[in-house]
């Protein structure tokens, strides 16, 4: 068994921490501040974000880098994607050379739009062919509870994915190993702007034919910044791409729904944020994404408008007539998908 720091104890990285424990690694959970640790340890539990999951032997709470990742095999950053920068620093100095460093963000750094895999790269050089991204449909709470999940874990070295997946994968939570860092990271960014939107379908009660076509136009939208970035488009097919949209647009759990939800039924966006206790990746994501479809060349018209409703006050029926508004086009850029080209030429 390994010795395993984890960054942030947010309920994302709580969970992960105490996935770890409970598989037999002896994990060190890095709090802010040594007040933040000590209340932790006290309670036994994370109550503010996991009340009622107990810490396992093996996990134990610590505010300084150097416990945390001094000794470890593997660094799972579980934090939000503005303060990655701030603790890559902190525990940069202290990382072993062979040292694992993976990440469990779904977001861009706001202001660059860097995928989290650049940023860390940029402030741990020594490790940027030991990176790893952990993605998919993996919402905290449920994988807490033990039911049943999958995730898939990328990196640019094979021998590192395929650690990470020994080290993580349980019957309940199995582990899928790929080489596409780009698309696992921008999927697993980028889903939660439709999310909001699927938010806002609920919101204002659409229905489902209205729900099931946007997320599916906005898979469209994802996939198509993520193949001109690099990404291989069945990455989007997958467990980082359809598979985390799915949960995320659907589940009451997901906080990014929750905000589009919200937004729908007249609550102003700081109220909605307030009341969430939490991140909401995909209202720092949608920035990031517009700058990176402005220097790919992409066009993105759902978080174009997501945009305008969150930062220039778009009334949401303005939005979806915006969106309903535009010209029809062929479903694919070819215009009969994968049909054969006489079939094409000569449709019936």
């Amino acid at each position: 068994m390994a010795e395993i720091g984890v960054v942030g104890p947010t309920s994302w990285g709580t969970t992960l921490a105490v996935l770890l424990a409970r598989r037999g690694h002896r994990v060190a959970l890095l709090t802010r501040t040594p007040q933040e640790a000590d209340a932790l340890a006290r309670a036994g539990e994370n109550r503010r974000f996991l009340p009622g999951l107990a810490f396992p032997p093996g996990l134990w709470l610590t505010a300084s880098p150097a416990e945390a990742v001094g000794r470890a095999q593997m660094v799972v950053l579980a934090v939000p994607s503005a303060s990655v920068r701030e603790n890559a620093r902190r525990i940069a100095p202290f990382l072993p050379r062979d040292a694992v460093l993976l990440h469990a963000v779904k977001g861009l750094e706001p202001g660059t739009a860097l995928r989290i895999s650049q940023v860390l790269a940029q402030e741990a050089p020594s490790h940027a062919e030991r990176l790893g991204v952990l993605s998919g449909p993996n919402l905290a709470r449920e994988i807490a509870q033990g039911l049943p999940s999958s995730t898939v874990v990328a990196s640019p070295s094979p021998a590192v994915a395929r650690w990470v997946q020994d080290a993580l994968h349980t019957p309940a939570f199995r582990v899928y190993i790929s080489r596409d860092v780009i698309g696992v990271e921008l999927a697993g960014a980028l889903k939660n702007i439709i999310a909001i939107g699927a938010g806002m379908c609920d919101g204002l009660g659409l229905g489902a034919n209205a729900k099931s076509a946007f997320v599916t136009r906005g898979l469209a939208e994802i996939t198509r910044l993520g193949v001109a970035a690099g990404a291989d488009p069945l990455t989007f097919a997958g467990l980082a791409g359809i598979g985390d949209l799915m949960a995320t647009c659907w589940s009451p759990l997901s906080r990014n729904r929750t905000v589009g939800e919200r937004l729908a039924r007249g609550q102003p966006l700081g109220e909605v944020l307030k009341g969430l206790g939490q991140v909401a990746e995909g209202v720092h994501t949608v920035p990031s994404a517009l700058l990176l479809a402005q220097r790919y060349g992409v066009e993105m018209p759902i978080a174009q408008v997501t945009y305008q409703v969150l930062y220039e006050g778009l009334p949401i029926p303005k939005a979806i007539e915006a969106l309903l508004g535009r010209s029809p086009k062929p479903e694919w850029p070819e215009g009969w998908g994968t049909l054969p080209r006489e079939e094409r030429e000569n449709p019936c």
